[in-house]
C-alpha cells in the first residue's frame, strides 16, 4: 500500500472494487446517481452526502436514551442521554 497522503494509487485492486461497490450502495441509500467513472456532474450536496453516508456506515454512533427522576426537582423527570461512538483502530 502507498505510503502518500491524499492518495490512493497504491490501493489493492480487490479493495478498491470493494470501495465502489460500498460508494454505490451509499449513493443509493441516498438517493444520489452515481455512474462507472467520472462524477464531476454532481453538487457538492451529493457528494457530501454520499461521503458523509459512507462514514455513518464505518463508524456508527449508538444513543441510549432514558428518563430519571430529576435530582434537583422532586417530582420531575429529566431525560439522560448517552452517545457512544465506535472508533475504528489503525495499525501502523
Amino acid at each position: 500500500m502507498s505510503t502518500q497522503n491524499g492518495s490512493n494509487k497504491g490501493m489493492v485492486p480487490e479493495a478498491r472494487a470493494a470501495m465502489d461497490r460500498f460508494k454505490m450502495e451509499a449513493a443509493s441509500e441516498v438517493g444520489v446517481n452515481l455512474k462507472d467513472g467520472y462524477n464531476g456532474d454532481l453538487t457538492s450536496r451529493q457528494a457530501g452526502s454520499v461521503g458523509g453516508q459512507m462514514v455513518k456506515k464505518m463508524c456508527p454512533v449508538r444513543t441510549l436514551q432514558f428518563a430519571r427522576a430529576d435530582r434537583t426537582a422532586p417530582g420531575h423527570q429529566t431525560i439522560v442521554t448517552y452517545r457512544a461512538a465506535f472508533l475504528l483502530e489503525q495499525r501502523a
